[in-house]
This record gives structure tokens, C-alpha cells and sequence, in this order.
């Protein structure tokens, strides 16, 4: 052990790694990464995901509601009516809509499909676009009924 060489800069503590997102000087300076749509789509996926988990906990308490009789599930049903409420759900149907189209996509990825720049730059809105039209049409068929 003693015969092994030794290192220049052994004993010398090495500055641990920076992300290149923290490379750039401060709030002034430029970044180093320039946003893309892409970047977008992944981050919006997270979101929504976080979004559905919210979504899953306004349906147990839907449920609660209903098991707790019919003056518990009137109020419940009038919270989700009120501007508030339909805000929420318009956010919650965006976001299942996002993040299935985007989970797909995800799919096709594993496939090794369309992870060139320019198709993944394409994919991307088309999620955008499938999103707000699935969510806009679900909701103005809503409308149409008398559902809102």
C-alpha cells in the first residue's frame, strides 16, 4: 500500500459540482439555459400530476359527502357550483386532459418515437392544443346541457 503513488491533490478538498441552471451570476445576468417548449411540457407534467392528486382528494370528500346524507351532499354540490368551485374543476379537467395527452406522448416516447428536437418540439403542442380543446369542448357540451 505504501508503493502506491499518491495524488497531486490529495488532501486539497474539491469544489463539489454547481448545475449549469445555477451557472449564471445572479438575477442579472442572463441564464445559461434558454426556455423551450419542451422544458415547458415536462415541467406542466408535474404540475398536473400534483393538480390530479388534489383532484382525487375533492372526490373522496364527494364521496364523504354523499355517505354524510343529502343536506351534506347539497352543500358539497353548491361549493363546486359556486365561481370558486368551477374554477377548480375547469383547472382539474385541464389538467387530466394535459397530462393524459402528455402521458401518451410518454408512450410513444418509450417506443423510441419522436424524440428528435423537432418532433419533440411538435408533440409538445399538440399536447398544448389537445388539452385545451378537450377541455373546452367537454365543457361547452357542459354548457349545452344545462350541466353547469
Amino acid at each position: 500500500m505504501t508503493d502506491a503513488p499518491q495524488s497531486p491533490n490529495r488532501g486539497t478538498p474539491r469544489e463539489p459540482p454547481i448545475s449549469p441552471h445555477l451557472l449564471t451570476g445572479g438575477l442579472i445576468s442572463p441564464p445559461l439555459w434558454r426556455w423551450h417548449i419542451t422544458m415547458l411540457t415536462s415541467i406542466l407534467h408535474r404540475v398536473t400530476g400534483i393538480v390530479l392528486y388534489v383532484g382525487a382528494l375533492i372526490a373522496a370528500a364527494w364521496a364523504v359527502a354523499l355517505a354524510q346524507g343529502p343536506e351534506r351532499y347539497a352543500q358539497f354540490k353548491g361549493l363546486l357550483g359556486s365561481l370558486p368551485g368551477k374554477v377548480v374543476m375547469f383547472g382539474l379537467t385541464l389538467s387530466l386532459f394535459y397530462h393524459l395527452a402528455n402521458g401518451v406522448r410518454h408512450l410513444v416516447w418509450d417506443t423510441g418515437h419522436g424524440l428528435d428536437v423537432k418532433s419533440a418540439n411538435a408533440s409538445s403542442v399538440v399536447v398544448l392544443a389537445f388539452a385545451a380543446a378537450a377541455t373546452l369542448a367537454v365543457w361547452g357540451i357542459a354548457g349545452m346541457t344545462g350541466a353547469l
